[in-house]
């Protein structure tokens, strides 16, 4: 039940984002939540009430996630979701406004509001993807995003965590909690996990196993997993799965997506299903044409998401570029190009683009790729000879370039 106080905030941020879009400054889904909180700071508790909800969070795969297990859930009722990736609680106020009738909420959210969200939602399901080190600037260190998921998590003992085992901060965040199913999602990142969250000890890795040394922690037994062509629950339950999207990463995204919606009493080979149909996340992923280029845009926005982005890069078409900017939401420090691996490039044509290009050209350079430099991305595809061209950018960098190509 939304109180009046809630009713007369929710119709002023619906002018607010009217007002937005109107005059040209954007969809206003931000800007009318962020009103709306102003008026009634319950709002979130008040639209969250009588909704099943799932919340999805990590450091990456957080976008991709929540619009699979939208997906699923989409085969058993409504689903309110913000699908735009805006995952703090102005975000959140206007996904969960725009679909009042909708009985199922599928949310995405920054890690760091986790535990508010949580008590203002009570979710049935939690999902933890990963934790890895972001831009430090703007979002902290990540052992303590780690143990204030574990707190958060305390508070809900009756929700079901679907969680990473093979991520150890996540591992470490859900140990505790009642309701566990541990899904093999993989974690070929590893390089801010090398000691244990809870002692400190060192984590000793053994292929897929690892285990704290000292202590009785260690990698749970997954009850889902995948290979390349099924994914595997519990009782024997092995099904075809065939995505739309490329990437081991996704894979285990889409593994995690259907623990959780099978968690909410999805049927399993409908939840496959559905995930496996999503081809496109609000612009990741999507190909257009430009000119003479075919052009794919992916995103990534930390070294580990670096790590996964290159992995799934043709390197066989026309070129790659590599667009980089320093703005507050990329984190101003661009110190962590450095922990990119950018060699395996060889006769693939490469361009450095973005606001950063200049830093990002040095980087190159150090490692031996050969390299032009084109600060503006656009540009630097055209620049690439007839065909297909692959673009890595980091956040505002996506976002900008999405504004601009057809369809954007």
């Amino acid at each position: 039940m939304i109180t009046t106080r809630g009713r007369v905030a929710l119709a002023t941020g619906s002018a607010a984002r009217w007002a937005s879009r109107v005059t040209g400054r954007g969809a206003g889904a931000m800007i009318g939540g962020l009103v709306a909180l102003a008026l009634d700071k319950s709002l979130l508790c008040q639209l969250g009430q009588g909704r099943r909800t799932v919340v999805v969070t990590g450091t990456n795969g957080k976008s991709t996630t929540t619009r699979m297990v939208a997906a699923a859930l989409g085969t058993i009722g409504a689903v309110a979701t913000n699908d735009t990736g805006a995952n703090m609680d102005a975000g959140l106020v206007a996904a969960l406004a725009g679909a009042r009738d909708a009985g199922l909420a599928a949310l995405e959210v920054d890690e760091m509001h986790v535990p508010h969200v949580a008590d203002a939602t009570d979710p049935e399901v939690v999902v933890l993807l990963n934790l890895s080190r972001d831009q430090l600037d703007r979002v902290g260190e990540i052992n303590h995003i780690e143990r204030t998921l574990r707190g958060g998590l305390a508070r809900h003992p009756s929700a079901v965590v679907v969680a990473n085992c093979d991520d150890v901060l996540m591992t470490s965040a859900a140990y505790d909690s009642p309701n566990v199913v541990w899904v093999a999602a993989g974690g070929s990142w590893a390089n801010d996990s090398v000691s244990c969250p809870r002692s400190g000890e060192i984590i000793v890795r053994d292929g897929s196993h690892w285990y704290s040394t000292g202590t009785d922690f260690k990698r749970p037994s997954p009850q889902w997993w995948f290979d390349e062509t099924n994914i595997h629950g519990p009782d024997g339950l092995s099904l075809p799965m065939t995505l739309a999207l490329p990437g081991a990463v996704n894979r285990g995204n889409a593994t995690q997506a259907v623990a959780a919606a099978v968690a909410m009493g999805v049927d399993a080979a409908a939840a496959v299903a559905a995930v496996s149909a999503v081809d496109e996340v609000a612009g990741r992923y999507r190909t257009v044409r430009l000119g003479e280029h075919t052009v794919r845009v992916l995103l990534a926005k930390n070294p580990a998401g670096w790590h996964e982005a290159l992995s799934m890069v043709d390197k066989h078409g026309a070129g790659v570029v590599i667009s980089v900017n320093g703005q507050v939401p990329d984190g101003e420090d661009l110190s962590w190009l450095w922990d990119v691996r950018f060699e395996h490039f060889d006769d693939t044509q490469v361009v450095a683009a973005g606001e950063r290009g200049t830093d990002l050209a040095v980087r190159l350079g150090y490692v031996g790729v050969g390299h032009t430099l084109v600060h503006d991305t656009l540009e630097a595809i055209e620049s690439c000879p007839p065909g297909h061209v692959e673009v890595i950018a980091n956040y505002t960098a996506f976002l900008q370039l999405n504004r601009r190509l057809p369809g954007g």
